[in-house]
Parts: C-alpha cells; sequence; structure tokens
C-alpha cells in the first residue's frame, strides 16, 4: 500500500519564526559586567559593652543625686523641708540597710579620711565638719572609685 500524506503547510521562514518568539520573551539585553558589591559598611572601631554600674556605685550615684535634688544638711538626719546629710542620702539611695548601703558608706568614709585625715569616726561627724563644696568632693571621688572598682 501506498499512502502519501499532503498537509498543505505554508512553509515558514526560520528567521520569522525566531523573531516571533523572541517578541514574546525577550531575552535581557546585553549589559556591562557587574561590578562586584560593595561590601557593607563595618565600624573598625571596637564599640563598647554597656557597663551597668555595680550596686556601690548605683548606690553613691543615687545618692549624690538625691543630695542635689533634695539639698544637704549639717547637723540633722533629715532637715524639715526635705535636704538630708551624707548618711540620711545613703539611706534614702539604698531604701535598706543592705550591702550596698554599708560598702557605700565604708567606701564614702575612707575617701572622706583619704582626703580630710584620718581622725574622722563616722559619716555624720565628717559631714557635720566640713562645708558643702568639701562634702560633694568626697561623693564625686568615691563615686569614682567605686566605678574604677567596679562595685
Amino acid at each position: 500500500m501506498n499512502t502519501r500524506t499532503e498537509t498543505r503547510f505554508t512553509p515558514i521562514d526560520p528567521d520569522l519564526y525566531a523573531r516571533a518568539f523572541q517578541l514574546l520573551d525577550p531575552a535581557p539585553e546585553p549589559t556591562a559586567p557587574a561590578l562586584p558589591a560593595a561590601p557593607a559598611k563595618v565600624s573598625l572601631t571596637a564599640v563598647p559593652p554597656v557597663r551597668l554600674p555595680g550596686p556601690v556605685e548605683k548606690t553613691l550615684t543615687d545618692a549624690l543625686a538625691f543630695l542635689d535634688t533634695h539639698g544637704w544638711a549639717r547637723g540633722t538626719l533629715i532637715h524639715p523641708e526635705g535636704a538630708r546629710c551624707s548618711i540620711g542620702a545613703l539611706r534614702a539611695a539604698a531604701g535598706a540597710r543592705n550591702a550596698a548601703y554599708c560598702d557605700a558608706g565604708n567606701l564614702l568614709l575612707d575617701e572622706a579620711r583619704r582626703q580630710h585625715g584620718t581622725k574622722w569616726q563616722s559619716i555624720p561627724s565628717w559631714n557635720d565638719s566640713h562645708t558643702g563644696v568639701q562634702v560633694r568632693s568626697v561623693w564625686e571621688a568615691a563615686i569614682r572609685r567605686a566605678h574604677h572598682l567596679n562595685i
């Protein structure tokens, strides 16, 4: 048996066919070679870790802030207008006679002795015998020492 099939299709132009598909799905246009991506900016300076003050430093700092806010007193633990002596400010800052209160008081008295002589036996006696400027100087030095000692 001899079978012949005629399709009667029109021959196609292969270039026309390729152009038609290119219009339907265009290839990306050639571009210049991509430059390497710039690295993310990284700081070469070390970021110091956040340092929280120790309990003694915090107690001393809070007590000095209390004196700055409410006033400093001499000759009385608590003045009727709210000012306090150094020991009164320590008590207010510590909230209780805890270890931080005791250690802060010892450091404050030690610094008072460094600056004003070893004769001082207590914070109240030292506080009542000095000016506000002298007392503040001792507080600031005690806070610096607590910071340096990380306590």
